[in-house]
């Protein structure tokens, strides 16, 4: 069926009634976002540390995750866990929809979210930590300071993508009866039969959120990896070995002989 001739009248129209129910949009995207870096953490232990039963669930939620997609979890989620709930007693048919649609998007960025965090500590080299052992530093200390500054550095670009994916992905609630802004752009077409012009404003909201997004997150990537470029300037002013920096140390301490300082 045609829609209403194009005015662009209406462009400028539907921008304030969008930009209405952006709050929505954004509370589910950072809900789901949080979450799902918690639900990511605990589903990436079992696997870092090979926690054999829990490692095989682990992989078997996060394939499921990442290998259906979240228009179907929101269905089975949204129709299917009120009747397994059912068989404990537990009535949420009253539960609001937005907590279906933030449990279901929590779920699905903390498939992503635990690979994520296996792959960035894995990227970290193994001798750092056992450099920062001999210095005397504990499990934790060692895990703070050596590992998880390098993890976020390596994990920030795919992060900074699941975000503004997450973010994309928030116009499928809409299909669950939330009104966020293409909810809201659904009900406007509705009225007004104005497809090009409704779909147009949404499509500049979406990029321009998408796009400061990207710029930030490079800017705080810059800003984790100033320690590289500060090693990189130090290596062409004192030649290939470079100046000592902590990392230098805590791997030539780690490749010391035992007993002694190798002198």
């Amino acid at each position: 069926m045609p829609g209403a001739k194009f005015d662009l009248a209406y462009v400028f129209d539907y921008f304030p009634k969008l930009l209405s129910t952006l709050n929505v949009t954004l509370t589910i995207v950072g809900l789901s976002i949080v979450l799902g870096l918690g639900v990511g953490f605990l589903v990436a232990l079992p696997r870092l540390y090979k926690v054999p039963v829990l490692k095989r669930v682990s992989e078997v939620y996060v394939s499921f995750f990442r290998g259906t997609p979240i228009l179907i979890q929101l269905f089975l989620i949204y129709y299917g866990l009120p009747e397994i709930l059912k068989l404990a007693n537990v009535d949420v048919t009253r539960t609001p929809v937005l907590v279906f649609v933030v449990l279901t998007y929590s779920l699905h960025a903390g498939a992503f979210m635990s690979e994520m965090i296996r792959a960035g500590v894995a990227a970290v080299d193994r001798g750092q930590v056992e450099a920062a052992y001999s210095v005397g530093m504990t499990g934790p200390q060692a895990f703070v300071r050596i590992v998880l500054p390098q993890a976020l550095a390596i994990s920030l670009p795919v992060f900074a993508n699941l975000v503004i994916a997450t973010l994309k992905d928030t116009s499928l609630a809409f299909s669950l009866g939330v009104m966020e802004m293409t909810g809201k752009a659904q009900t406007l077409i509705t009225v007004g039969q104005h497809f090009v012009e409704a779909y147009l404003v949404l499509a500049i909201i979406y990029f321009v959120i998408s796009f400061a997004l990207e710029r930030l997150f490079r800017l705080l990537e810059r800003r984790l990896l100033r320690h590289e470029k500060t090693e990189n300037a130090d290596r062409k002013r004192f030649g290939r070995r470079g100046s000592p920096s902590l990392r230098g140390l805590l791997a030539e301490s780690a490749s010391l002989p035992k007993g002694g300082s190798g002198l």
